[in-house]
């Protein structure tokens, strides 16, 4: 029996999970998903919860994958640390939720909108773009990719000389190929004409920053870096005219 569909849990600030988990507010959602500030109640430790739709999570799958794939990664900067699985009912359906570390600070989307023409300088974009790939770096390495990279689900904990970021929620694909690691590049692509503004102000942009966007293209982004190390090593030795 095919589970029903839901969209969205829309849980209210206060609801009890499993009874162990206050929420507190709507962090982000994606297609698999919605991800939930939460307070445990024994300890009063906030900490975030991904509660996984049942039909993108049949049989759990989806969900073990992504704990086996945060636990992998522990060891990257970027990636929240994973720390247990529990289970709730939403509407008569099994919800698997995965608890993981809380970090503090704002979606890049938020951090964006606060700035000047809600955008950010061009140099600022650069140095955004050099942080995510940075970060996304250590996860192509190890043979692993993000899979839905975008505005909402990367938290800017910091910013002054450089941004710290973190990576508020992965996606699982399956088994990793190096189409998905592509893909992971040319998102960060996506991001940084994003923060740049968008296509509002994207022929201002000077020729080196279009060098990079390459006109949202992927076959002319992937020419030029495949992946985030590529990328990364392209924005240290970048010559400005």
């Amino acid at each position: 029996m095919k589970p029903h569909q839901i969209e969205a849990f829309n849980l209210a600030p206060g609801r009890i999970l499993a009874r162990k988990y206050e929420v507190l507010s709507l962090l982000g959602a994606g297609w698999e998903g919605e991800v939930y500030l939460i307070r445990e109640v024994a300890t009063g430790i906030e900490r975030t919860a991904k509660l996984f739709f049942p039909q993108r999570n049949v049989r759990d799958k989806n969900a073990l994958f992504y704990a086996k794939k945060l636990h992998k990664l522990r060891h990257c900067p970027i990636v929240i640390q994973y720390s247990a699985r529990d289970s709730i009912t939403v509407r008569g359906e099994p919800v698997t939720l995965l608890i993981s570390e809380y970090v503090e600070g704002e979606l890049l989307s938020q951090f964006i909108a606060r700035q000047r023409g809600k955008r950010l300088t061009a140099y600022q974009s650069l140095h955004l773009l050099h942080a995510l790939a940075c970060g996304m770096e250590n996860i192509h390495d190890m043979g692993e990719y993000h899979g839905d990279l975008h505005s909402d689900n990367i938290f800017v904990q910091r910013y002054g000389l450089r941004f710290d970021l973190k990576l508020v929620d992965l996606f699982h694909l399956g088994a990793p190929k190096k189409e998905y690691i592509h893909t992971d590049t040319v998102d960060m692509i996506h991001i940084l004409y994003e923060a740049l503004g968008g296509q509002k102000h994207y022929t201002q942009q000077p020729a080196e920053i279009k060098g990079i966007i390459n006109g949202l293209k992927r076959s002319l982004i992937l020419k030029k870096f495949k992946t985030a190390g590529e990328l990364r090593r392209y924005l240290e030795t970048m010559q400005w005219d």
